[in-house]
């Protein structure tokens, strides 16, 4: 038990350590961002949040609404991750993006890994230069299927590595 305690949060650790360089490495073609460099890596841990709709076949299913997470860096707290999709860093500095780019999580229940443009800035601080987030490294987050009542709400843990880039 006291091994369990311990182990998990070093895999953590080296995880989210490891997870970014060496990802950063072999990204798909479709969320890379040639010519940009890193201004931030952090790690999000948090939830995919699905509304039970009724589908274009008629039928309920889960449909995706919004993700909300908090970014860590060194198992500290440095910001939040919500609809829109925005990000804030505690310093104030703000993003808000669009997907511009996708690939398949690692797994089946992984939610997609992804490229997204920058749209608008708030604040002033280290997310002020950035024009791209990759999403990656992702693990869970993913939720299909039937559900039964229109409106109901579930959501499936996730956890991801959020890279922040500039041009240049």
């Amino acid at each position: 038990m006291t091994i369990t305690k311990f182990a998990v949060p070093c895999l953590l650790l080296l995880a989210a350590m490891a997870g970014p360089a060496s990802a950063a490495e072999a990204l798909p073609d479709a969320i890379t961002a040639a010519g940009e460099s890193v201004v931030l890596s952090v790690h999000a841990e948090g939830a995919q949040v699905y509304e039970c709709k009724l589908g274009a076949d008629g039928k309920l299913a889960w449909a995706f609404r919004e993700p909300i997470a908090t970014l860590l860096v060194e198992g500290k707290t440095i910001g939040r991750h919500y609809a829109g999709p925005n990000w804030e860093y505690a310093d104030g500095s703000a993003v808000a993006a669009k997907a511009s780019g996708n690939a398949p999580g690692a797994t089946a229940a992984d939610i997609a890994w992804l490229k997204l443009e920058v749209t608008t800035h708030r604040g002033s601080g280290v997310l002020t230069p950035v024009t791209t987030v990759q999403r990656i490294n992702t693990h869970g987050g993913k939720l299909d299927g039937a559900c039964d009542k229109a409106g109901e709400f579930k959501s499936a843990p996730y956890s991801a590595e959020y890279v922040f880039l500039k041009k240049g």
